[in-house]
């Protein structure tokens, strides 16, 4: 975020903090809020897509092989 949208949204704060908030300041404050978590949610989406390294046997493997030793 740039200090400019930092600053913005303490004094958003502050006002709803005050009461004395709009709604058009509020739905601002949102939107500038949610802006920089487009990139956290890329990043999050892209990390669930991954695939594990190493394939983790099933439960059921893994009883069958101790009831075969």
């Amino acid at each position: 975020m740039t200090p400019e949208i930092q600053s913005r949204i303490s004094v958003l704060r502050q006002k709803s903090l005050d009461k004395t908030i709009t709604i058009e300041e509020m739905r601002e404050a949102i939107i500038l809020m949610r802006s920089g978590r487009v990139g956290a949610a890329i990043a999050s989406d892209t990390s669930r897509r991954k695939t594990a390294k190493k394939v983790v046997p099933s439960a059921d493997d893994l009883l069958n092989e101790l009831g075969e030793l």
